[in-house]
């Protein structure tokens, strides 16, 4: 059997959001079973907290917003891969601005502060959404395709033009794909769109510490990049950071081309669509160690450092 879980004590972590360049602090704290994942404003004491659920995304631009009524919380992504990625289910998320902050641009630093905390099994099995049938969505070159597995999957594909991209796929499967090959992956641009995201109040905090940026044919970032095929690694990532807004552990598998977050709301949502394409079934068996996936983050980060 698979028990949900949360994290043992809180833990806080500061920076720069991405986008909107300004200090960002957020407190994760442990939360009981049954309850879910929830994000709450600090800096504005009387809002209500919004839940990490797919039907509360707001706005998928540059990155994955949260919101309702007035109240915002923007690129929770790589934080909610870090969650996927340890099996959290319940969690109180205190955020002090309008922004996660981004760290490096990835998930490790989030995996870091988990693992320092800990994590801890609840009494109480968790719940799963497997899918029974294939769902199919496409966005003009962009396309997502659920299918039933025995597991959650992501096989992700990218194609751009460029010579430091071009086409590139990664295939994660839970419980055999060890977390820490796509923890670290960074989130990346390019320096020709900088001044036009500039303008349209994005990218306000991004630098070569948050991300990697790309002229028209190399990586600029110094120290290169932490794995050969980082900027898909990094496009799994996120997909695993929006698919942890379904609210509910998923058995499926996931292929997706191209796709970024619009899409990734858009297959989650043609899914729950019918309730012919899934059924909930408790408690299945665990089907690997994902307990134990995370556990080599903080040493593949100084491994890749020092490459």
């Amino acid at each position: 059997m698979t028990y949900q879980r949360t994290i043992k004590k809180a833990v806080t972590l500061t920076g720069i959001g991405l986008h909107s360049g300004k200090e960002a602090r957020i407190t994760l704290k442990p939360a009981p079973a049954n309850k879910g994942i929830f994000f709450s404003r600090q800096d504005l004491p009387s809002a209500l907290p919004v839940e990490a659920y797919f039907k509360n995304v707001i706005n998928t631009q540059m990155a994955t917003t949260l919101g309702k009524g007035d109240v915002t919380v923007a690129t929770v992504e790589h934080l909610m891969a870090a969650l996927h990625g340890f099996g959290i289910d319940n969690l109180f998320i205190e955020v002090s601005g309008p922004e996660v902050p981004i760290l490096d641009g990835s998930s490790a630093p989030f995996c870091r502060a988990i693992l320092d905390v800990g994590v801890e099994n609840q009494p109480v099995p968790r719940t799963y959404l497997a899918i029974k049938k294939r769902v199919e969505v496409k966005l003009a070159e962009k396309w997502a395709v659920a299918e039933p597995s025995m597991r959650f999957e992501v096989h992700g594909s990218i194609d751009w033009d460029h010579p430091s991209i071009g086409f590139q796929e990664f295939h994660y499967i839970e419980g055999k794909t060890d977390f820490s090959e796509i923890a670290s992956a960074r989130t990346f641009g390019f320096l020709k769109d900088v001044e036009a995201l500039k303008k349209a109040g994005l990218a306000l905090g991004g630098s070569l510490d948050n991300a990697v940026v790309l002229d028209q044919a190399l990586v600029l970032n110094p120290d290169g990049l932490r794995y050969p095929d980082e900027f898909v690694r990094h496009k799994v990532l996120d997909a695993l950071g929006d698919f942890k807004l379904a609210g509910i552990s998923i058995q499926g598998h996931f292929k997706l081309h191209r796709a970024g977050h619009d899409l990734h709301r858009l297959i989650l949502s043609e899914v729950f669509k019918d309730p012919s394409n899934y059924e909930i079934v408790e408690g299945l068996p665990e089907m690997g160690s994902r307990s134990k996936a995370p556990s080599r983050v903080p040493n593949l980060v100084a491994a890749r450092a020092a490459i």
